[in-house]
């Protein structure tokens, strides 16, 4: 073992900033596969971005491997695979498992305080002493919800989708299955992101309210702070949709239904009208939402996450099953600005199943449950790393034409 030797504390609860995760990824901790060395723009303010391998297996349907490998489930199911290192196009409605670039070498955790080495190329070594479980938790990008493509982390032996054990130690594979258009992807392509906790713990209601009432984390549409006594919490903070503008306004989108494919490596390429229907205000702020249909809308009120914490989206359920909401499902630190930026809106992605479903301008549809950072980020999510969606209204993926 080399005789420089770093030494990292993890003392706090939360979500591992974007410092320690760069130093973690020294450390061995996250690795990448041989000839695609991690790169530094995959480094987000709580979150790393996971990249897309060279092959792609078309596989029967989707699974959990439980008491197998990944790999060892690919042999039962896997129909055809198809190399991806010079792009390939997915077809909607089609589940495809693709191995990424990145794994992980999670440290099994026993006791407090427990010691671990690992050694990094350059020879430095790195003591990571921590006082929790370190585990992890994957999301979609914003991005790739808003084109409807669905994704979910798996890795071997996981009974869950998205979420590693600590002491994890393998390669990460992503479930992935385009459902409005067909996309074209390559190896590199991010998306899904990963999050890194030392131990596990999230805001209470009565955290969220206390602080919003110094640190507000949502305001109204003319800006000014929602009251406290206003803001609806249980297990999380809800919102709702908005669909109330003057008459003639954009307040959504419906997916159309064709086979024209999008190239993930295309931005600011695409018409909206070619893959896109408008959806109006209108008089009496209701909608009818078609079956398997799918919209993007945006919430009601303006949110924001403080530098301190991190949010993640959770679906709304509706109690039967007719409504789901959001796919992509984490916010970084800083969105929605600071304090006087007033915040911005979410973009919501919702499909309705089974049956016709009636929303209204107010509807509550869905919650943010907020973590805390084990410290600041060393950067935020805006300008600080040129991010696609600050301070944005309704607003479709980066891929379509600004008006």
């Amino acid at each position: 073992m080399s005789s420089d030797t770093q030494e990292v504390y993890l003392r706090t609860k939360g979500i591992l900033p974007v410092q320690k995760l760069r130093v973690l990824a020294k450390a061995g901790i996250i690795k990448s596969e041989e000839g695609y060395p991690l790169q530094e723009d995959q480094f987000q303010p709580n979150s790393i971005d996971l990249r897309l391998g060279e092959k792609a297996y078309r596989v029967r349907c989707s699974f959990l491997p439980e008491d197998e490998t990944v790999d060892e489930k690919l042999d039962k199911l896997s129909q055809y695979e198809i190399s991806i290192r010079d792009g390939a196009i997915l077809e909607p409605n089609c589940v495809y498992i693709i191995p990424l670039l990145e794994e992980l070498q999670l440290p099994s955790h026993i006791s407090p305080q427990k010691t671990l080495f690992n050694d990094s190329d350059e020879g430095t070594s790195y003591r990571v002493i921590s006082g929790e479980h370190l585990s992890a938790k994957a999301n979609p990008k914003s991005t790739t919800g808003r084109l409807d493509v669905f994704t979910r982390v798996i890795t071997d032996h996981s009974h869950r989708f998205e979420e590693i054990r600590s002491g994890y130690k393998g390669k990460l594979y992503l479930e992935v299955v385009p459902k409005s258009f067909p996309i074209r992807v390559k190896t590199g392509h991010r998306l899904n992101q990963l999050r890194l906790r030392h131990g596990y713990t999230v805001l209470s209601d009565q955290d969220i309210l206390r602080t919003h009432s110094s640190n507000p984390l949502l305001f109204k549409e003319d800006g000014r702070a929602v009251p406290v006594d206003d803001l609806k919490v249980s297990d999380g903070l809800f919102l709702s949709v908005n669909l109330h503008d003057q008459k003639g306004k954009v307040v959504g989108y419906k997916a159309k239904k064709h086979r024209n494919y999008i190239d993930l490596d295309k931005i600011n390429y695409y018409d909206v009208s070619e893959f896109w229907e408008p959806i109006y205000a209108q008089h009496d702020d209701h909608l009818i939402l078609e079956p398997e249909a799918f919209y993007i809308f945006a919430s009601k009120e303006r949110c924001r996450i403080p530098e301190h914490l991190a949010a993640e989206m959770i679906a709304y359920d509706t109690g039967s099953g007719e409504l789901r909401t959001h796919y992509a499902g984490f916010f970084d630190s800083g969105f929605g600005g600071r304090i006087k930026d007033q915040g911005a809106r979410a973009v919501l992605e919702v499909r309705s199943h089974d049956v016709p479903f009636l929303i209204e301008d107010g509807q509550t549809f869905c919650s943010m449950k907020f973590e805390p950072n084990t410290e600041v980020p060393e950067t935020i999510y805006g300008d600080d790393i040129k991010s696609n969606y600050q301070g944005q209204e309704l607003k479709l993926g980066k891929h379509f034409k600004e008006k």
